[in-house]
């Protein structure tokens, strides 16, 4: 896999789209990264064999979604300790697994649009990683890190009211599964820049109010433990983005509650990989 700090997309101002080292920084805002020229990618994924830095440079003139596509998003629920004492649930002997569909996708400042017939939206921030490998029954002794492109932020955007039992049977994937449901980025931090993940922190800010905030080291699973896992008999695709778990604070289970409405903006921060902002615009 290709040698960089941080991975992003962006249009320049002539319109085309490239791949762009953003280096490293405590925090990639949508401010800090426009407008400034960045030595660029040639080659068309990062996994790809031939994909290198060069010497070209362009000016950033939009900050776009880190990825143009994924093979599918695989997502962990109820993975965070406090999340859930939160929601008073127990946790078993292996992760909740549930998927969303490649349409999900979607950059870390687009808006994110409601159909009418979702109610009770929700943001969940999480930690995802990006594969840069296919990879099938990883042993616990595996090199799990020279399977990740690197790290990137998400959020989880559901909708409370199609998760409920009497209408999802409690398989919530698909009130998680809309298109534009899993905003990331800003950039793709690589694992040489974040050696441990558990030394992150995360927070979530719905209009400027902080919601969630975390150290990673909360994980029931950890990264290791979820590669293991969702590997077993089953190839993991590279590009797969997969969605660690979110921590407490999520609005539906606030007393009183206090879920999304048209017009708000998440935020949500990772240490290192930077701040994506999203506004929720019902249809």
């Amino acid at each position: 896999m290709v040698l960089f700090s941080s991975i992003f997309r962006f249009r320049d101002e002539k319109g085309d789209i490239y791949f762009g080292e953003a280096g490293e920084s405590s925090n990639h805002t949508l401010e800090s990264l426009t407008g400034r020229s960045v030595r660029i990618f040639r080659g068309e994924h990062p996994w790809d064999d031939d994909f290198v830095l060069t010497e070209e440079q362009r000016t950033v003139a939009e900050v776009l979604c880190p990825l143009p596509r994924t093979p599918i998003f695989m997502c962990i629920g109820l993975n965070y300790k406090q999340h859930a004492e939160e929601a008073n649930m127990k946790y078993g002997d292996y992760p909740i697994v549930f998927t969303k569909p490649p349409d999900a996708l979607a950059g870390p400042f687009e808006d994110i649009p409601i159909n009418p017939a979702c109610e009770y939206m929700d943001y969940e921030a999480e930690l995802c990683v990006v594969l840069g490998k296919d990879c099938k029954n990883l042993t616990a002794d595996a090199d799990f890190a020279s399977y990740i492109l690197g790290y990137t932020a998400g959020n989880d955007v559901s909708s409370r009211y199609w998760q409920m039992p009497e209408r999802s049977g409690h398989q919530h994937g698909s009130a998680k599964s809309f298109d534009k449901f899993a905003p990331i980025g800003p950039v793709i931090t690589s694992t040489s820049v974040i050696p441990d993940y558990r030394e992150l922190q995360m927070e979530c800010f719905v209009n400027g109010e902080k919601r969630q905030s975390t150290k990673l080291d909360d994980l029931i699973f950890d990264i290791p433990a979820i590669l293991q896992h969702l590997s077993r008999g089953t190839t993991l695709r590279k590009g797969t983005v997969i969605m660690t778990g979110t921590p407490s604070g999520v609005g539906f289970l606030m007393k009183p509650q206090a879920c999304l409405k048209d017009g708000d903006v998440v935020e949500v921060r990772i240490d290192k990989i930077g701040s994506m902002r999203n506004r929720i615009c019902f249809e």
